[in-house]
């Protein structure tokens, strides 16, 4: 079994993991639901759809490193999204 690749966290970012037992096909949904319940970052916790949606537009949310969007899919297993915070 391999080890899995950790991208490096950008500064200035908050960092949530998100594992899944099955592909999704939106990200924004899950994200939400997986900040809403996390407890290290209280802004984050308590972000609206609307703030996080304008994260999203303004290309502030990374998966694996790369861009996402808020349609982005996500594949089954553990996937690294950095937000970064203002």
């Amino acid at each position: 079994m391999t080890t899995p690749i950790v991208p490096v966290q950008p500064a200035n970012s908050f960092r949530i993991i998100l594992t899944l037992d099955w592909a999704e096909p939106r990200i924004d949904n899950v994200l939400l639901e997986a900040l809403r319940n996390q407890d290290e970052n209280m802004t984050m916790k308590n972000i609206s759809r609307g703030a996080l949606k304008n994260l999203f537009n303004e290309s502030k949310i990374f998966i694996k490193g790369q861009r996402a969007k808020s349609n982005s899919s996500l594949a089954k297993g553990i996937t690294y999204v950095d937000i970064l915070l203002k």
